[in-house]
């Protein structure tokens, strides 16, 4: 089958809109860089969403699941099959103390929505770059918070298109880490069970965080946001610094000298570039310190 194929098969289920062929990713990333999709679908329903991922394996077609792009580098060759992207199921509705959103949806957003109904628990999550999605994917945590404190449930969708409903205990929330990751689910929606708490505090706690973000991190420049897991004992970024790494890289890429746990897109970068400069990094931290760096990022797509 030929990605036309796919392209008329889908459009006779979703609209014009939401299938594109040869889609370039860097649009859609936080890096600014990457190839083209063979096809880039954005489905506006949980059904259109559930035809798509099983018209896929039905048919064994690569299914890349695409959030807000954050967390991701795209190589430069682009990606084979269907990228899917849930950026249109962004819905938020709140319920006493009970925050339901749809995948799509952006973190922040959910943790603004909240404090507004002076609701506290999702504070943490103002500054995090993602969608609810990859948060609940690889339980997103910042400034002392993370998802597994907050979630109630989360509906997910298998390989096979099959609905599944998640407990907090079924999800198998760790560090960078859940069910979700480990067995591919696409999430739809989450659930999160908060407190009733005081708007001075909540709105002062969410304007500390915002201020701290935005005098730590390099957010004047595209990247794919904090690149490594943080070592046991050791801080990635430390470790870096201690390297004397900042403001060396390949390219148009390079490590931040205002943050040295991100590497930025500082002028036009490629994702060779990019990924040259993730490899130097960990080469030079193991050469000084004997420590293994893993990716918090993930690297995906084809090279050029």
């Amino acid at each position: 089958m030929t990605k036309q194929r796919w392209f008329d098969d889908l459009t006779r289920e979703l609209s014009l809109e939401c299938v594109k062929i040869d889609e370039p990713l860097y649009l859609h990333t936080m890096t600014k860089m990457g190839g083209r999709a063979d096809l880039f679908v954005s489905p506006t329903t949980e059904e259109e969403t559930i035809f798509v991922v099983s018209y896929a394996h039905q048919h064994q077609i690569p299914l890349l699941l695409l959030g807000n792009g954050s967390n991701m580098v795209v190589r430069d060759g682009g990606v084979r099959g269907i990228v899917l992207n849930l950026s249109k199921l962004n819905e938020i509705k709140i319920n006493g103390t009970r925050v339901y959103a749809q995948s799509g949806a952006d973190i922040i957003d959910v943790s603004r929505a909240a404090a507004k109904e002076t609701l506290s628990g999702l504070e943490f999550a103002c500054g995090i770059p993602g969608s609810v999605g990859g948060a609940m994917a690889m339980n997103a945590g910042a400034y002392g918070g993370e998802i597994k404190d907050v979630i109630l449930e989360c509906t997910v969708l298998t390989h096979e298109g099959e609905k599944l409903v998640l407990s907090k205990d079924e999800l198998e929330l760790d560090y960078r880490m859940s069910v979700i990751t480990k067995k591919g689910y696409y999430v739809l929606s989450a659930e999160f069970e908060l407190t009733v708490g005081d708007q001075l505090t909540i709105d002062a706690r969410i304007a500390d965080l915002t201020h701290l973000r935005e005098s730590k991190q390099p957010l004047e420049y595209p990247s794919a946001g904090s690149v490594f897991k943080r070592p046991p004992g050791y801080f990635a970024g430390k470790l870096i610094q201690d390297c004397e790494l900042q403001g060396k890289g390949f390219g148009g890429a390079e490590v931040s000298t205002k943050h040295a746990g991100f590497i930025v897109n500082k002028n036009n970068a490629t994702a060779t570039d990019y990924i040259q400069t993730i490899e130097m990094v960990k080469k030079k931290v193991k050469e000084q310190f004997g420590v293994e760096l893993d990716l918090e990022v993930k690297i995906v797509g084809e090279n050029e």
